[in-house]
């Protein structure tokens, strides 16, 4: 236990904030493809996806779900606001009363209450304000995002056309749709009480005509280039993607509704944002939450983004002046009453400076750091030993 001690003035205390970043890739394999269900198996009973007697949503992992060694990747949900056209009783529909509740729990945690106490609706901060009342929701896990998704590196690839049913015909992922917070890194909007969040915009993987003439020059349905089509919440991470970027443009047949019934999807979407009653979640309203869940992972090509880990130190600059810490307080240091280090009393005493202590205003032991290597100490030199607290 420390006898002297030394206080810290403003000047010795400095502190830090340091963003760490990882690469996050989650290709469409993982998703629905490694372990794919057998030719008689429906979706959704894929050894790597969890689903639950509520169903409200399904969870995906990276390995089998029962083992030990498998990871949380995300989540898939569906919601609607009471507000929407899909909402009504009309026979036929599916979980209506859960849908509605996935879709305001998810505005009071995203978007907040309004002055008169009612849950807001999600609307993209664009021109017009466009509604969101059909939405599908993917928060991601925790041990992947971390602390948030990086600003500005968020990119996810569905399919735009191809077979998905339940007799597992291989989807075919040459046309893709491409979403992105291109305007994330400087873009962003700090006004939901789950932190900050940015728009997604949607483009064309495939600009080829000769390939895919209706997505050439990034033109989505009967839209403008590089529409929005949902927010991505960085702290939360959440994403939330407009139901009717999965409405064909001209036909209206649902892009995702080949989960419920075996049929070709359409190649073209509606990104009208709409009230649109003869859209994708109207045609899918007999589906159940894991039904829609499960053609959203079955359009996944790929996902990807910078996951953040916020550092912050306390850096403490211990400076110790050529008259300070010159005598040990250790029982070894004195044999006799004499000092060890000196043979003649003319000699300058030497000590050997080890460990660095950490004390409260009233001298509680706080942290311990220790030195690679003993250093040496007399009056004749002065040291600063820099000591950094991570949290």
């Amino acid at each position: 236990m420390a006898t002297t001690y030394k206080s810290f003035l403003s000047n010795d205390i400095a502190s830090t904030r340091t963003l760490l970043h990882e690469a996050i890739p989650i290709t469409g394999s993982i998703v629905s493809g490694t372990y794919n269900a057998t030719q008689t198996t429906a979706l959704g009973s894929e050894a790597n996806i969890k689903t639950f007697g509520h169903g409200m949503f399904e969870s995906t992992y990276d390995y089998p779900y029962l083992s030990s060694s498998a990871n949380h990747i995300f989540d898939v949900t569906v919601g609607f606001h009471s507000s929407s056209p899909v909402s009504g009783t009309t026979s036929g529909h599916s979980q209506v009363a859960k849908k509605i509740n996935v879709y305001n729990q998810m505005a009071q945690y995203l978007v907040g209450y309004d002055h008169t106490g009612s849950i807001k609706k999600f609307k993209l901060p664009t021109t017009g304000e466009p509604e969101m009342n059909e939405c599908y929701f993917v928060p991601f896990s925790r041990l992947l995002s971390k602390d948030e998704i990086k600003k500005g590196s968020f990119t996810m690839e569905l399919a735009a056309s191809g077979n998905t049913a339940f007799n597992q015909t291989p989807l075919l992922m040459t046309d893709r749709i491409k979403i992105t917070d291109t305007s994330g890194s400087s873009g962003y909007h700090v006004d939901s009480p789950a932190g900050e969040y940015g728009v997604l915009f949607a483009s064309s993987s495939t600009d080829d005509a000769a390939v895919a003439p209706w997505l050439a020059t990034e033109v989505l349905g009967d839209s403008k280039s590089n529409p929005p089509c949902g927010l991505i919440y960085y702290q939360a991470g959440i994403c939330v993607l407009s139901a009717s970027l999965f409405n064909n443009a001209t036909a209206h047949g649902g892009l995702l509704g080949a989960s419920v019934s075996p049929s070709k999807s359409p190649k073209v979407v509606n990104l009208g944002l709409d009230n649109d009653t003869t859209g994708f979640l109207l045609a899918a309203t007999g589906a159940t939450i894991s039904q829609l869940a499960d053609g959203f992972r079955n359009r996944v090509y790929n996902i990807s983004y910078n996951n953040t880990t916020e550092l912050n130190s306390t850096i403490y600059f211990c400076r110790v002046s050529h008259n300070d810490f010159n005598y040990s307080s250790n029982p070894t240091y004195l044999s006799s009453s004499q000092l060890r280090v000196k043979t003649r009393a003319a000699d300058a005493p030497v000590t050997y400076i080890t460990t660095i202590g950490l004390y409260s205003a009233d001298n509680e032991l706080l942290a311990v750091a220790k030195l690679s290597e003993p250093l040496r100490k007399d009056p004749t030199n002065e040291l600063t030993l820099r000591v950094r607290l991570d949290y």
